[in-house]
């Protein structure tokens, strides 16, 4: 069978995305007089904390967003507050550091109208070792170290709707049980869609336990599996699509070509900074999903509408 031709897109709400935009880089801050900045008794002995979880975020969040150190952000933090009036007291470089190490970060999310159509993908950012340029001119040092990050996201929405960071030796196919319990049970997940890395039994069997699709390519030289449960008939009839039509054709008819949008969300995770600036893997942990924060929150200013045009 011929090639298909790739399909043209054409937005049609230039004019409010445009104006999102131009939002992402606006300097205003606001903060909320009925906002709890100093932390409340927890009713355990021993001294209540300074601050409240929604004042680290906000410390953590400004740290990220502008790539300040702990002490720059302290300062920066309270310029914004002098600015705007507020006697608050800020929490010092140290005690930002510690909290960050057991922060449960809120991931704010719009949700979906109906069915959610979760798009996973993986990828590496480093944490200590030398540049690109270095590494190519003088060889790759045995100190480099690298995390792997792990997203779905909402194909309607374009939010991240689960995050999970891993040594960079765990594989893909572990991960996606994990990101799929992050959704509620009460949500209803469509369909699954992901690279030939999750083809896997695990994978299929959990994707179908939450009654979704999965559009999920049958890796190279793939046998058919004992059609003995769900996930195995839904990988060997996506197999035998595959083998009559060729995977070109394949991937263009079952959507699978809408996992370049998750790669597009990866590349803004990374716009963020090349890599994490945190060196105990707890504190990496909080600082990836402070980026997940603050890119959910640019989203949700708007996103582009497109259309298919002939």
């Amino acid at each position: 069978m011929s090639k298909p031709q790739p399909t043209r897109y054409r937005t049609t709400n230039w004019s409010s995305y445009n104006s999102a935009l131009k939002m992402r880089g606006s300097l205003t801050v606001w903060f909320d007089l009925s906002m709890v900045w100093e932390g409340l008794p927890t009713g355990r002995r021993g001294r209540r904390q300074s601050y409240s979880v929604a004042a680290i975020q906000t410390c953590l969040t400004l740290k990220v967003l502008f790539g300040f150190a702990l002490r720059q952000t302290t300062g920066f933090v309270e310029s914004l507050l002098r600015l705007a009036g507020l006697d608050w007291s800020v929490p010092d470089f140290s005690t930002l550091s510690r909290r960050q190490k057991s922060l449960t970060v809120d991931i704010p999310y719009r949700g979906s109208d109906g069915p959610l159509h979760l798009l996973i993908d993986s990828t590496g950012i480093k944490v200590e070792g030398e540049g690109e340029w270095h590494s190519r001119k003088h060889g790759a040092s045995k100190h480099r170290i690298w995390r792997k990050l792990h997203i779905a996201i909402d194909e309607g929405s374009l939010e991240i709707r689960a995050v999970e960071m891993t040594g960079k030796d765990v594989g893909d196919a572990p991960i996606l049980p994990v990101l799929l319990a992050q959704i509620p049970e009460d949500e209803d997940i469509a369909s699954v869609t992901a690279d030939g890395a999750y083809d896997t039994r695990r994978c299929h069997e959990t994707i179908a336990e939450r009654g979704a699709q999965a559009i999920i390519p049958p890796r190279k030289n793939a046998k058919p599996w004992s059609p003995t449960t769900p996930g195995a008939v839904a990988r060997n009839e996506a197999l035998r699509g595959a083998d009559r039509l060729g995977r070109t054709i394949w991937r263009w008819w079952s959507g699978y070509h809408r996992r370049s949008r998750v790669e597009a969300k990866m590349h803004c995770i990374k716009l963020l900074g090349q890599r994490l600036s945190a060196r105990d893997f707890n504190r990496q942990i909080t600082e990836f999903h402070v980026r997940i924060a603050i890119l959910n929150r640019f989203t949700a200013l708007g996103i582009p509408v497109t259309h298919a045009v002939a």
